[in-house]
């Protein structure tokens, strides 16, 4: 059989041949030709060079990647992979090579726009891919944050603004065992969460070879399918664990006539590794960065003259920040366990391969058709002291040192459901901060008021806006009297509704005019002051150190605590609500809530993109940042119900299509989809496909059924 690329009525790639690597080089092509664009963004981002071409917009990213040496990083968990794993290490050249022939024929319009010719791709570039995605997934920067309050508030304060942080990713996820479905066989479903970019984040696909048959969804750039997957008799997923398993150090360095040294824990100075690099930026002068390593790690902020700016403390030495992180340490990106995933055919071998994984550090669930389950914590955190997960760390004072690594938690199933959302889950020993859990506690309440449920019956859940955390803000209100007269209608609508971010609301648009009011006004009292104008770090980390996003994600907990310095908060919300009632939002939430995904490089002609339901502790999990903009970055990426008895029922969607080029049918063709909660259902009978022709990507009929509705 020689390599086939199909399509089905979505214009997913559904490929075929004849062994492991041959697959890969064509997972590695069909990408290319769908994302050609999307692929060299990422590459240059994993470099450090994508101010060459997108401009000065980008150089602080490019600054963070070369400081932080994740190119060289990339180099280094390849080499070892080819010591360790060979095949895998073929396996990740076989996708390399076919993205360099996809390259060379794709075309994408934004090449043109920005002068850019598709570069080559070396066999680690799908390490650094997946390393500069996911360097920040942990939210190493909430330790600044922390380090800030600490400072300028005090320990006590840390716990106030302590929730899914404005910067961080979450997902939903959901196991039913075989005794609550009617099938008697298990269901996994689910939405990542992330920032939406466009073209997306997932890509939806079916690889097939004599070894295995699996749909699910890749990341572009990286081959394989490693968060979500279906082999027909066993399915996996993930949502981040919120595990902490990165660390911040504070660096005394000195230059020497030598180069630049580091104080060490045994109080000898040391000396760091040090070059410099040159960043081209488009339209502008050249930028050189210096790049420092100690034993700890890369110097990603500051050096030898102090942190950037001037933001150290008068009269004492001049500190830097180096960052420690798993891969940088071991050299191992956990790529071993892609291949023993797609090989999979029961639980038993998703837990054995996912006992490899290395990083971002998951909670994952499994199920097969003889019964198997799984629900556990997947990925390598270090043991080391308490102060290392709360704050930055003194690098010269001893006891700051890895020692070994956490066994991963295991978790089981309460009457026959599994659900996990970030919250304090089974990763509870290894992280610091989690998400609220008002997503968990709701997807539970939801399973509960049925026994069996159906794959058909589970978009439902996907899309419930309920907002629990609105309670306490409606006390507050409740607990107003001597309102205006609009005020006080205002009041009593709000307590009315029903607490649902629907898009056609308009009491949901009251209400988060309302809450802005408030965090503006929080953000705004001098008792939080202090918080206002965060130290000069580079640019990269400022999302964690801004006071208002930080207010509004928190401020559940700030409208709840026992006392917040003094501030008078029934005056804020009585300020807040007069404002609104005097001028209040002229539309529905859907006005205001609307998507806003990331792109590289702004379309040439705007899309009108929709108004969204949802919110940021919803079910629909659709977060704007309350005070700055009602506008949603972030949200669900892709949804899927993976159905164990019959793996055709299963369900799936992604907020714009399969392929990354503006003007194809394929482009944004799942938005209306994704917009009303509907899925796509997954097709794995190849007579209902187009067959590609390799050469020139047309497809034409074949299959003994012609038909391609889904």
């Amino acid at each position: 059989m020689a390599t086939e690329i199909y399509r089905d009525a979505w214009g997913i790639p559904h490929l075929r041949a004849d062994s492991a690597a041959e697959l890969a080089r064509a997972q590695g092509r069909v990408t290319a030709l769908d994302r050609a664009w999307q692929l060299e963004v990422e590459r240059h981002r994993a470099r450090g060079t994508s101010a060459s071409f997108l401009g000065p917009q980008a150089l602080p990213w490019d600054r963070f990647v070369r400081r932080a040496r994740l190119d060289d990083t990339a180099r280094r968990c390849f080499a070892a992979l080819e010591r360790r794993d060979p095949e895998t290490a073929d396996w990740v050249r076989a996708y390399v090579d076919g993205v360099n022939a996809g390259l060379r024929t794709a075309t994408a319009p934004e090449f043109a726009r920005v002068g850019l010719t598709p570069g080559r791709w070396e066999p680690w570039t799908p390490l650094g891919i997946w390393l500069s995605t996911h360097i920040l997934f942990a939210g190493f920067p909430a330790k600044l944050w922390r380090e800030l309050v600490v400072t300028r508030l005090g320990a006590d304060a840390v716990g106030l603004f302590a929730t899914d942080g404005p910067g961080t990713s979450g997902s939903n996820g959901w196991l039913i065992s075989g005794e609550r479905t009617v099938t008697g066989q298990p269901l996994i479903a689910g939405d990542p969460h992330r920032f939406i970019e466009d073209p997306g984040v997932y890509q939806q696909i079916h690889l097939a070879c004599p070894e295995f048959d699996v749909v699910g969804l890749a990341v572009p750039g990286v081959p394989g399918i490693a968060h979500f997957g279906h082999t027909g008799t066993v399915a996996w997923a993930i949502t981040n664990a919120m595990a902490d398993y990165q660390d911040l150090y504070r660096e005394r360095l000195r230059r020497t006539g030598a180069g630049v040294e580091a104080l060490d824990p045994d109080g000898v100075w040391r000396r760091a590794a040090r070059h410099t690099e040159t960043i081209e930026v488009a339209g502008e002068e050249p930028a050189e960065v210096e790049v420092l390593e100690t034993e700890r790690g890369p110097v990603v902020i500051g050096g030898p003259e102090g942190l950037d700016a001037g933001v150290d403390e008068p009269g004492v030495p001049p500190v830097a920040i180096s960052l420690r992180h798993p891969p940088r340490v071991t050299g191992d990106l956990g790529f071993e366990a892609l291949l023993p995933l797609l090989r999979a055919r029961r639980v038993a071998d998703v837990d054995k391969a996912v006992d490899r994984w290395a990083e971002p550090v998951n909670v994952v669930q499994a199920a097969d058709t003889e019964g198997g389950l799984l629900h556990r914590v997947a990925g390598r955190v270090p043991v080391r002291a308490e102060a290392n997960r709360i704050r930055v760390v003194p690098a010269w004072e001893p006891g700051h040192d890895w020692r070994g690594w956490h066994e991963p938690p295991r978790a089981g199933l309460t009457d026959g459901v599994a659900v996990m959302a970030n919250h304090r889950g089974p990763a509870v020993p290894l992280g610091v901060e989690f998400a609220p859990p008002h997503r968990a506690d709701r997807i539970r309440a939801l399973l509960d008021g049925r026994r069996r449920w159906s794959a058909a019956d589970l978009s439902a859940l996907h899309t419930d806006t309920h907002l629990a955390s609105a309670a306490p803000l409606l006390e507050h209100l409740a607990a107003l009297d001597g309102l205006s007269d609009g005020a006080a209608a205002l009041r009593e609508r709000l307590l009315r509704w029903d607490r649902r971010m629907d898009a056609g609301s308009t009491d949901a648009a009251l209400f988060a005019a309302v809450r802005s009011a408030v965090v503006r006004r929080l953000a705004a009292h001098p008792a939080l002051a202090a918080l206002a104008a965060p130290p000069a770090y580079p640019e990269v980390f400022l999302p964690w150190l801004a006071l208002t996003p930080r207010i509004g994600h928190a401020l559940e907990h700030l409208l709840t605590a026992e006392e917040l310095y003094g501030i008078d908060r029934p005056a804020v919300v009585r300020e807040a609500v007069e404002e609104v009632a005097a001028r209040p939002p002229a539309g529905t939430w859907g006005d205001a809530h609307r998507l806003a995904p990331w792109r590289a490089l702004p379309p040439e002609t705007p899309y009108d993109e929709p108004g969204l339901a949802g919110d940021h502790d919803c079910v629909l999990c659709t977060s704007s940042v309350p005070g700055l903009t009602d506008l949603a970055a972030r949200g669900p990426v892709a949804r899927y119900v993976w159905d164990l008895a019959r793996r055709e029922d299963s369900r799936w969607v992604v907020p714009f299509g399969a392929s990354g080029i503006p003007g194809s049918p394929h482009h944004r063709d799942q938005l209306p989809l994704w917009l009303e909660g509907e899925l796509v259902p997954v097709v794995t009978d190849w007579g209902r496909m187009k067959k590609e022709n390799e050469e020139t990507g047309e497809t034409g009929e074949t299959g003994e059924n012609e038909e391609t509705d889904v």
